[in-house]
């Protein structure tokens, strides 16, 4: 069967681990190859990804996330650095560039890590925008990064929570962005029907 839709928007994505032992080689970082598996997986769009494995200092943190969104990235995912630990500074160091604050985002990725840990409540992940980029700072662990992303499915693999990710597609439209488009087997972007961008006729 042709598949008879325009071609994916090309896309520029910044990938960010905060990690003090990660960044100085104590350990492998874990953050980057989960965010650019579970995005290849999960968008058809060609992507360039800007990785960057960096300390938890704030300054730094902001630097970066500045940087990537003069780079033209218009989706920069954050992972590490949430929690109440005295050097868990990402969200402050994100919030210290917004232009504006998301806060649905953060609410609904502790919604679904609370139906696996009671521990979730202590995570502060936000998300903001600036200029034409929207910024999420995602939890540590990649099987909690997949978790939020997704949401939660039913034994009968129907959604049962929504993840964070089928918000993001059309938020970028809004703020003039690439149109994403996302693999509905991994998770499926939502958009009003006016937003949906229309299949090309088969030539």
């Amino acid at each position: 069967m042709t598949d008879t839709r325009p071609a994916a928007d090309a896309v520029r994505i910044g990938i960010v681990s905060i990690s003090d032992r990660a960044s100085t080689g104590v350990y492998q970082d874990q953050g980057l190859p989960a965010l650019q598996d579970w995005l290849t997986r999960a968008l058809h769009n060609p992507i360039t990804f800007e990785p960057r494995l960096i300390p938890d200092e704030a300054d730094r943190i902001s630097a970066t996330l500045i940087e990537l969104v003069d780079a033209g990235c218009s989706l920069v995912l954050t992972t590490g650095g949430t929690g109440p630990a005295l050097r868990d500074v990402t969200p402050e160091a994100t919030l210290a560039v917004a232009h504006k604050e998301m806060p649905g985002f953060g609410e609904q990725m502790r919604q679904i890590s609370l139906a696996f840990v009671p521990t979730a409540i202590l995570s502060r992940q936000v998300a903001v925008i600036r200029d034409q980029s929207l910024i999420i700072n995602l939890p540590g662990q990649p099987k909690a990064i997949a978790e939020t992303l997704e949401g939660l499915k039913n034994p009968d693999g129907t959604q049962r929570v929504n993840g964070i990710f089928a918000a993001v597609p059309y938020c970028i439209d809004l703020i003039g962005g690439p149109y994403l488009e996302t693999r509905d087997e991994v998770v499926k972007a939502f958009r009003p029907k006016s937003a949906v961008r229309p299949a090309r006729a088969a030539s």
